[in-house]
């Protein structure tokens, strides 16, 4: 069984003593040491913090200026086909317009050689018919 003198107290003094011994030599200078450390993990983790919200805020400066980019070479290209489309258009329509005006001249040419060639076919008719009717009836008309 345990006996109760002195010996406790002198392990009690003993056992306090050695307490104080080691929160001066050992527990104060290693809680020192990871307060520092948690501190720069905590400086740490500030500016990691801070740096991705820099990059993020680039990201999104960049993808915004992608999208403006994107955004703007569409209506240029937009743009770029109305142009061409009203260029053809236009082209077109000229075209058309000079082949109209080639057809109608070349109408009035037939139409011009059509009524000189009837005009010569008519009087080599006549021509033709008197001979014709000289050399038939023996005469001539």
């Amino acid at each position: 069984m345990i006996d109760l003198n002195s010996t406790l107290l002198v392990q009690m003094v003993n056992f306090l003593l050695l307490i104080l011994i080691l929160n001066f030599l050992l527990y104060k200078p290693v809680f020192k040491i990871i307060e520092k450390r948690n501190k720069k993990i905590e400086e740490s983790n500030e500016e990691v913090s801070a740096l991705n919200k820099t990059v993020e805020d680039n990201m999104s400066k960049y993808e915004e200026k992608i999208r403006s980019a994107r955004s703007e070479a569409a209506a240029q290209r937009d743009e770029i086909k109305e142009e061409g489309a009203k260029q053809g258009k236009e082209i077109t329509d000229k075209a058309r317009g000079e082949i109209s005006e080639t057809m109608e001249d070349f109408k009035a040419r037939l139409q011009n050689e059509t009524d000189k060639a009837r005009n010569v076919l008519r009087d080599q008719t006549r021509a033709i018919a008197t001979e014709i009717s000289a050399k038939v009836l023996g005469r001539g008309i």
